[in-house]
């Protein structure tokens, strides 16, 4: 019969999708969901964590862009099975927001986790997808009245692409009318308090408790 607490069955989602196993990410979160835990944390703590542990293993170069996309796969996987139970916080004023990587960055699995947990958290979201002018960014957030404005990059490159972001709401007297938060593997606290954002979260799960902070 195995272990299936919930422990051990986020062990087993992180640890599968780390591994590049479909299969087993998939099976680990069918019983995950067919003991009726918690899909959100299934996200944030199995598939999320495991996410990111592969992201820091692609940062000390032991993992590839190929096998980096293979862990993506295998998240994705598991993210077609818990996203049905998830339960929708239904806020009758929903909050709105635009969420995208910034021009000349390619990078979207951590948009994308950020994407869905802001979703899931009851935001109305916007995604621009990934290598977004910054001026796209602005002309977006004005359409819908976005309340929030959500910038992501996973290089130095393009980081620059944030501050001009911020400096166009300057320029075109909005920058009270929207909250920006940062993040993104070289993005620091420090950067966004350099370039006046108004946060930064290291997590697709801490950026949604940021976000929820910023607009209430």
């Amino acid at each position: 019969m195995g272990d299936f607490s919930k422990e051990k069955l986020l062990q087993d989602l992180s640890d599968a999708v780390v591994n590049m196993e479909e299969e087993k990410v998939v099976t680990a979160a069918r019983r995950y969901a067919e003991n009726n835990f918690d899909a959100y944390e299934g996200i944030d703590l199995g598939l999320a964590c495991g996410m990111n542990r592969a992201s820091k293993l692609y940062e000390e170069e032991e993992y590839f862009v190929s096998e980096l996309l293979l862990c993506s796969d295998a998240m994705y996987a598991g993210l077609d099975v818990l996203r049905p139970y998830l339960k929708r916080k239904n806020d009758p004023a929903k909050h709105k927001a635009v969420i995208g990587v910034v021009q000349g960055d390619t990078h979207d699995i951590g948009k994308n986790l950020v994407k869905i947990m802001l979703e899931t958290a009851g935001f109305d979201v916007v995604d621009l997808g990934r290598d977004v002018p910054p001026l796209d960014f602005v002309n977006k957030a004005k359409e819908i009245g976005a309340d929030l404005i959500a910038l992501s990059t996973l290089m130095t490159t393009t980081m620059d692409g944030m501050k001009e972001v911020i400096e166009i709401l300057v320029e075109e007297n909005l920058r009270d009318r929207f909250k920006v938060i940062v993040g993104g593997g070289p993005i620091s606290r420090n950067f966004a308090q350099l370039i006046g954002a108004d946060g930064y979260a290291p997590n697709s799960a801490e950026a949604v408790v940021l976000a929820k902070a910023l607009v209430s």
